[in-house]
């Protein structure tokens, strides 16, 4: 199972980093781009986060039992998953459970100051 690799890029680098995962015929680790900062962190919240770490590695679960393991009410643990599943963060299977299916996350989160 790998990683997933969550980072900020824009629409031009992230066709540089297609372009050379192409070129380079090897096979590149699962990414998951937002196209800002603000996007990212408004994206993940800490409890969106505890969603993520909750079912990463695991096998697909429902509602009631993530809600049980991240310690918060159902229904706001269910709108939280829906955005993630909606922008596809998260697995939905056959069934309605969730799934996400990486080992862990890798968060790319950097920035400097203008030139």
């Amino acid at each position: 199972m790998q990683t997933l690799i969550i980072e900020v890029a824009g629409e031009e680098e992230a066709l540089a980093q297609a372009v050379a995962a192409i070129e380079s015929n090897q096979l590149q680790p699962p990414r998951y781009l937002f196209h800002s900062d603000e996007a990212l962190l408004n994206t993940l919240s800490a409890d969106r986060f505890a969603i993520l770490k909750a079912l990463c590695g695991g096998n697909a679960m429902g509602i009631a039992e993530l809600a049980r393991r991240v310690e918060r009410d159902r229904a706001e643990v269910h709108a939280d998953a829906e955005r993630l599943a909606s922008i596809g963060l998260i697995d939905r299977t056959e069934s309605g459970e969730l799934l996400f299916p990486y080992a862990g996350v890798h968060l790319e989160l950097d920035w400097r100051t203008a030139a």
